[in-house]
């Protein structure tokens, strides 16, 4: 992981590309530059036949040029910092803001890569990406560029973050969540992802502030006495819930149009349900359930001893041990 700063002074927490997956990526996007350029240089010496050679010469210098140079420089332009190679791979070329490439930058790592892959052999990639903190090459040096892997693996982006308080299932059922972006759920899906990571008063005034965005843009608001980090995770919970109901709808959908039976899921009982809906089943009383956040990883700060958790609906129920306060 490495952390860039953006312009408005956000820190972004990036995963950097491995110099591995990033070797794939190259070889991936030889074989097809290699491909083309064959494919080219063909016709190109078929002109032969209606022109000098001067001619022949000119046009294969300019073919090699285009297509060592250009295809990288075209596609990470195009498609926000992606070869073919890259996509394949699961990389993409930012900049060191974390924004996206410009054509000016994928112009300087293209020229760059001309003379460090196919003039040098690669030696001064290798050596700059394995003595950089970010791995960059000399193009990416050059270019203001980093390379990060773009596509996580399943368990860092579809973990167990956000889960619904069974006390708060009934009030979910009934929530309108369609107003709801996907930049401010990220947001509150990595606030909680790093719940453990921040002290008492940095989470409590940061999960005060994200809970007042998403109530603004969330109806029926919490109950009273609901705490900001248990409220944003009942949301996303049931957020989640209708989004994972929607693509199993349209799963089945599928498998009926093409003959084949599949059972019916489990339907949610969604804000704009019909009427006459059966009403969600009433929770039993008592206190609510502890925070759904999973225990602190090795090596994180352990906070919130019950003692000090505050005066909300979770004081004197967190269990004692792993809630305790680290060496």
């Amino acid at each position: 992981m490495t952390r860039l700063v953006t312009g408005e002074a956000v820190a972004l927490d990036l995963r950097v590309a491995r110099l591995g997956s990033r070797g794939c990526a190259l070889l991936l996007d030889l074989f097809l530059q290699m491909m083309i350029l064959n494919l080219v240089l063909y016709l190109v010496a078929m002109t032969t036949l209606i022109a000098d050679e001067a001619w022949s010469v000119g046009l294969s210098i300019l073919a090699v040029a285009a297509v060592l140079v250009g295809y990288p420089c075209a596609f990470e332009t195009l498609s926000r910092g992606r070869t073919l190679g890259k996509l394949a791979v699961g990389l993409r070329v930012v900049a060191d803001d974390g924004g996206p490439i410009r054509f000016r930058q994928a112009l300087v790592r293209g020229l760059a890569g001309m003379v460090e892959f196919f003039m040098l052999y690669g030696a001064p990639a290798l050596l700059t990406s394995l003595f950089n903190r970010q791995g960059k090459r000399l193009g990416d040096v050059f270019a203001g560029t980093v390379v990060i892997q773009e596509r996580m693996p399943h368990s860092a982006l579809h973990g167990p973050v956000a889960v619904m308080p069974p006390q708060l299932a009934g009030w979910g059922r009934t929530l309108e969540v369609s107003m709801l972006s996907d930049e401010l759920a990220m947001t509150a899906r990595q606030y909680l992802s790093r719940f453990w990571e921040l002290r008492p008063e940095v989470r409590d005034r940061l999960g005060a502030r994200i809970a007042r965005q998403v109530q603004a843009v969330v109806s029926p608001p919490p109950p009273p006495g609901v705490r900001p980090e248990v409220y944003i995770s009942a949301v996303l919970a049931e957020r989640r819930r209708r989004e994972e109901w929607r693509l199993a709808q349209r799963y089945a959908a599928r498998m009926r149009r093409l003959g084949r039976t599949w059972p019916p899921a489990a339907q949610p009982l969604p804000a704009m349900a019909v009427a006459g809906a059966p009403p969600a089943p009433a929770m039993a009383p008592g206190p609510p359930a502890p925070p759904p956040f999973s225990d602190p990883g090795p090596g994180q700060p352990r906070f919130l001893p019950p003692p000090d958790y505050g005066a909300g609906p979770y004081q004197g129920v967190l269990p004692p041990g792993p809630w305790r306060h680290g060496p």
